[in-house]
């Protein structure tokens, strides 16, 4: 199954919990838009390009939720709904990018109320279906970098898991290897939800693609020694300068690789880039619950003092002077970014 879908006999959001993943595979049912919301802030569903759908769906349950028997109150009813929606993750762009397409849809249609409740549900519906489309691009487009006998670091989770199917720099690989290139994926943890080994290396395991975990602060060390040609990680948020928001741990990451003269590649769609910020030290920075990293167990056993505290961002900044490229739908977009990528907006909107 896709990582979200529309239940049509229960009408309702179904989709896979990756907090239980990979000891347990479980399917939860959103009815509402409220739980729609309450999925992705507590990541049930997680991955910028999964959020954002999952939104689009939250919008239709919330029609289906709406009494309103005129135009005015089922817009208030959407509206209410939206900002709630916006509200469960500040940083991924495509969340509010989902919710905003169908938004302005609505107030420019002047459809009656049914007609809007089922024009919603489609909506939502293509917008999954145009994801795996866009994700299968961006896998062809990406692979094209990646040499026979390659091993690749990836960071975090960017597979199936993070969109509605098939992935963004995951995908990249899986078509990489589909393709018959003999490569091997050395998986940071990602702490400290540990995204790549829950998640990347469970994903990696389905598709036969070789692989081993390796702790975040491992990378320095393979990549000093020429133990791996290339970086791979998507984004949740992308400036208009190639700045781009990602899971925590990928600015060190491309850091290092840079250092290294290793070639560092972004996947993300053009619904990812936000040409309204200018720079990544405007991307608002999501910080979580500090229980993430304190209930951290070795051994069966809480590895921070009692009493102890922490700090948790979920996401930081990795420049775009360190990137060598920026994989998207419609092409590998290189330096100059501030030039480069308002085309490849641009050339997406058109079609």
């Amino acid at each position: 199954m896709r990582t979200l879908e529309w239940d049509e006999n229960n009408q309702n959001l179904r989709m896979i919990d990756q907090r239980l993943l990979p000891g347990e595979f479980q399917i939860v049912h959103c009815s509402t838009y409220e739980e729609v919301a309450l999925a992705i802030r507590d990541m049930v569903v997680r991955g910028a390009p999964a959020i954002g759908v999952a939104a689009a769906f939250g919008l239709a349950l919330a029609a289906q939720q709406s009494q309103a028997t005129n135009y005015e109150q089922f817009l208030s009813d959407i509206q209410a709904a939206a900002d709630t929606l916006r509200a469960a993750r500040p940083t991924a762009v495509n969340l509010s990018w989902a919710i905003d397409s169908l938004l302005r849809k609505v107030k420019e249609s002047p459809a009656s109320v049914p007609e809007m409740k089922k024009f919603l549900l489609e909506a939502a519906q293509s917008m999954a279906d145009e994801d795996v489309a866009i994700n299968r691009r961006m896998a062809e487009h990406g692979a094209s970098l990646i040499q026979d006998g390659d091993t690749i670091i990836h960071h975090c989770n960017t597979g199936a898991l993070a969109t509605v199917d098939w992935g963004t720099a995951l995908g990249v690989i899986r078509f990489a290897h589909e393709s018959g290139k003999r490569i091997h994926v050395l998986v940071d943890e990602t702490r400290p939800r540990l995204q790549g080994s829950r998640l990347t290396a469970w994903e990696l395991q389905q598709y036969g693609i070789p692989f081993d975990i390796i702790s975040d602060n491992a990378a320095g060390y393979f990549l000093q020694t020429g133990q791996a040609q290339k970086v791979f990680f998507g984004g949740d948020r992308m400036a208009a300068n190639g700045d781009v928001a990602n899971k925590i741990g990928s600015y060190m990451l491309a850091l290092a690789a840079y250092d290294n003269h290793v070639p560092v590649y972004t996947v993300v769609p053009t619904s990812t880039i936000d040409l309204t910020i200018a720079h990544g030290g405007l991307i608002p920075i999501e910080e979580r619950s500090p229980d993430e990293v304190l209930g951290l167990q070795f051994q069966g056993q809480i590895v921070a003092p009692r009493g102890a505290t922490a700090r948790n961002p979920a996401f930081d900044v990795t420049p775009a002077r360190l990137l060598s490229g920026i994989v998207t739908e419609n092409g590998v977009v290189y330096p100059p970014f501030t030039l480069n990528l308002p085309k490849v907006v641009q050339n997406a909107r058109i079609e």
